[in-house]
């Protein structure tokens, strides 16, 4: 009895050692003063000023708390560090001192917390005024030559585990399963609208004709106003969605026309080539371990992320990656193959207001 005594203190004694251990070194994460600012950056994508900022902004417009064991702080480093380098939550709880469980349960928290409708809506906003829509429409008039545009749309694949249940849904014509995820951009990247609902097997147009966004363009233009998003030849033409004009004559209006919207809709393209090189969890070969509802909460939450690092004018991660898999690679798909909803006089109205556009260049 008595040896069952010293054995049963000695390993209490070691787990209060290996806590207190453990303690010590959470508590030399939480000071990240000394940290070099250039090596804070590469390690978390972000700064330390917009780091801090973060921090505030979740622990008072969420429910994200800290503890005495894990403070708020170190639950945003873990997955800010989980995000940015897409390694399995078992490094990244090693790197931070936090058990596997643990990291993943904080990573589950700030994810969450970054999915909060309060950070959803200050930092992902589509343009809701005349005024905003003027700023967006000076910037591509200025940098492309194309008048009324406010945003450039594309879908782009978050690669992910096979899910258990309607694993059709998720399984891509490029071979994997993913989420197909819309998005629209400005003329500086940053991202107005995202679309994170849909599996990999859904084509963009049905996405873009199920989406809040597609509705508020109609009752823009059913309101005179002539503003229009750009999409590649897998959308349909639409009053409010230009898309390219296929086998154009060279030389002629419309083959200029298509020249620049090709390089006006590249701002999408190169979104979503910054937004997966600074958080690379959404990389092709990186493949999240989530089921889909939980990865979409992961994309969004990147998207926010990727707003507020160009907000702070963070430069973009060196060196990016060799390849990245952005877009659909619709931009010279037939349109033929692709069935688009819609009435006729809607792609009437779309001709018409395309030819309209051509005047204007």
């Amino acid at each position: 009895m008595h040896t069952l005594n010293m054995l049963w203190c000695a390993h209490n004694e070691e787990v209060w050692l290996r806590r207190q251990k453990r303690d010590k070194n959470r508590q030399c994460m939480e000071n990240i003063r000394e940290m070099p600012a250039t090596l804070f950056v590469q390690q978390f994508r972000l700064d330390k000023t917009t780091f801090q900022a973060l921090c505030h902004e979740l622990r008072h417009k969420t429910s994200l708390k800290g503890t005495k064991e894990i403070p708020l702080n170190v639950k945003v480093l873990c997955t800010l560090s989980f995000l940015a380098t897409g390694s399995y939550q078992r490094i990244v709880g090693v790197s931070q001192h936090l058990a596997q469980r643990t990291a993943s349960r904080c990573i589950r928290q700030v994810i969450d917390a970054l999915n909060h409708s309060a950070i959803m809506e200050k930092w992902i906003k589509f343009p809701k005024t005349q005024q905003d829509r003027a700023y967006i429409k000076q910037e591509f008039q200025r940098r492309f030559g194309l008048p009324g545009v406010i945003g450039c749309i594309d879908c782009t694949h978050i690669a992910l585990v096979k899910p258990n249940h309607e694993e059709h849904l998720f399984y891509n014509r490029k071979g994997y399963h993913s989420l197909n995820v819309q998005m629209v951009c400005d003329s500086n990247l940053l991202i107005l609208n995202v679309n994170a609902k849909f599996g990999g097997a859904t084509h963009d147009s049905h996405i873009w004709s199920s989406s809040r966004v597609e509705l508020y363009m109609r009752e823009l233009h059913q309101n005179n106003e002539q503003v229009w998003l750009l999409g590649d030849s897998g959308y349909p033409q639409r009053p409010w969605l230009m898309t390219p004009i296929l086998n154009a004559v060279e030389g002629s209006r419309e083959h200029r026309y298509t020249q620049l919207h090709v390089q006006a809709r590249n701002c999408i393209e190169r979104c979503f080539g910054l937004l997966k090189a600074r958080w690379r969890c959404l990389l092709r070969d990186r493949v999240l371990h989530y089921h889909p509802r939980v990865a979409s909460k992961i994309t969004m939450a990147c998207c926010v992320l990727h707003n507020i690092a160009l907000q702070a004018g963070l430069p973009p991660p060196q060196p990016l990656p060799a390849a990245l898999d952005n877009g659909d690679d619709t931009l010279m798909q037939d349109p033929t193959s692709t069935v688009f909803v819609g009435s006729q006089s809607e792609v009437i109205q779309g001709r018409a207001m395309l030819s309209c556009l051509l005047n204007r260049i």
